[in-house]
């Protein structure tokens, strides 16, 4: 069963959506249906930062997304040449930003609207984020920055105009 998205879910999401623009680090933040999208603000080819349902009920994910099929290798082989665990990066960033559970993973596909997708499920339970507690706005908000500033640095994420 699908969860639905209610107008709680929405008010949570344009929460995390307020904190994501207070940061500076994205480019246009919206939400749309049933997540935050806030487009990457510099990388070589379209990506959006994602906070939302993707299919599951009952999680919210954090995510990046990209229909550019190079710029999801950039990031692999920056992976690949460093030798870096993309989960102990994302741990990384999470930690410089206070966060102290347990670490959320990841997971990495190409998703059935062909989107390269890399992606983490929030510690939030759905029920926290539509009662909109301040708490879980906060750590959604926080998983979204870590996730922002761990790709930030992978692959041609950074690129903007000099391509």
């Amino acid at each position: 069963m699908m969860t639905a998205i209610t107008p709680n879910l929405e008010t949570f999401l344009g929460r995390v959506g307020e904190r994501a623009r207070d940061s500076g680090v994205f480019g246009e933040t919206s939400v749309l249906s049933d997540r935050l999208v806030c487009q990457a603000k510099e990388s070589a080819a379209p990506a959006e930062y994602r906070v939302g349902l993707d299919g599951d009920p009952g999680v919210i994910w954090v995510s990046l997304v990209t229909a550019d099929r190079w710029l999801s290798e950039s990031i692999e082989t920056d992976l690949l040449h460093t030798g870096d665990k993309l989960d102990e990066l994302i741990d990384e960033e999470l930690a410089e930003l206070g966060y102290e559970g347990p670490s959320p993973g990841f997971q990495h596909y190409r998703s059935d609207d062909k989107l390269f997708t890399f992606r983490s499920a929030l510690p939030v339970g759905i029920d926290a984020a539509q009662r909109g507690e301040v708490a879980a706005i906060e750590l959604a908000a926080v998983c979204l920055l870590a996730y922002e500033a761990c790709f930030r640095n992978l692959g041609d994420m950074q690129a903007g105009d000099e391509d």
